[in-house]
C-alpha cells in the first residue's frame, strides 16, 4: 500500500474532556487532517519537543530514545496503519544491525517518539478516508470516538483551556510559568509563554 506522509499541524486542548488533548496531523502534500485524542502525559511529551523546552530530567519518551541510541537502534519511521472501533493502531519501524523490525505502539506514543527521532510519520489511504477531515471543515464527523471534530486547527493551545490568561499581569504570568515548568506541565507552559510573547510584541 502507498504510504502518505503526515506532519503535526496542531496540538490543542480537547473539547471532549478536561484532561484530553488533540494532536492534529496533516498531509504533507495535501489538505486532509487526522485529529487524534491523546492523554495529558502524551500531550506533554509532544509539547516539550514542539516548544523546544528542556525538562530537568528525561521524560519517558526521552528515556526510550536514549535506550535505543545506547543499543544502536534507529527508528526509521512511524506508520499509523489501521483504525478499528475508534482506535488508531501504529507501528514503529526500527532498524538494528541491518534488521528491520516493526513494534506495535499506541499512536500517541508513536508520535511523541517520531518527533524525538526526527523520523517521518505515515498513514494509509484507508485510514485517511475513514478518519480525516478537509482543511477548514469543522462540521464533519469521523468514524471514531477518539477525536473531536469541532476543534480549531491552529498551531497553539487555546488560551481558554487554561483560564483567562489575557486578564493576568506579566508578573502573574511569569510566576505561573515558573510553577507549571516546575510541575513539568509543558502544554500549559506553552500557552502561557505564547501569551507573554504576544504582550512583548
Amino acid at each position: 500500500m502507498k504510504k502518505i506522509e503526515m506532519e503535526i499541524v496542531a496540538l490543542s486542548h480537547s473539547l471532549s474532556g478536561a484532561k484530553s488533548y488533540i494532536v492534529v496531523l496533516g498531509e504533507v502534500s495535501g489538505v486532509r487532517k487526522l485529529p487524534i485524542i491523546i492523554g495529558s502525559t502524551e500531550a506533554q511529551a509532544i509539547a516539550v519537543v514542539l516548544e523546544k523546552m528542556k525538562p530537568s530530567r528525561p521524560l519517558t519518551h526521552d528515556l526510550f530514545k536514549n535506550f535505543a541510541a545506547t543499543f544502536n537502534i534507529e527508528m526509521a519511521e512511524v506508520i499509523i496503519n489501521n483504525l478499528q472501533k475508534g482506535v488508531f493502531y501504529s507501528v514503529l519501524v526500527c532498524i538494528n544491525d541491518k534488521k528491520t523490525i516493526e513494534i506495535d505502539s499506541r499512536t500517541s506514543d508513536a508520535i511523541a517518539l517520531a518527533i524525538r527521532f526526527g523520523c517521518p510519520i505515515y498513514t494509509y489511504e484507508h485510514v485517511l478516508q475513514n478518519a480525516s477531515m478537509m482543511m477548514g471543515d469543522n462540521s464533519g464527523s469521523a468514524k471514531k470516538s477518539e477525536s473531536s471534530m469541532n476543534v480549531p486547527i491552529k498551531n497553539e493551545t487555546p488560551k481558554s483551556a487554561f483560564g483567562a490568561l489575557s486578564r493576568m499581569s506579566l508578573d502573574e504570568l511569569q510566576h505561573m510559568l515558573s510553577i507549571v515548568l516546575e510541575q513539568e506541565d509543558y502544554v500549559k507552559a506553552a500557552a502561557i509563554r505564547d501569551e507573554i510573547n504576544s504582550r512583548k510584541k
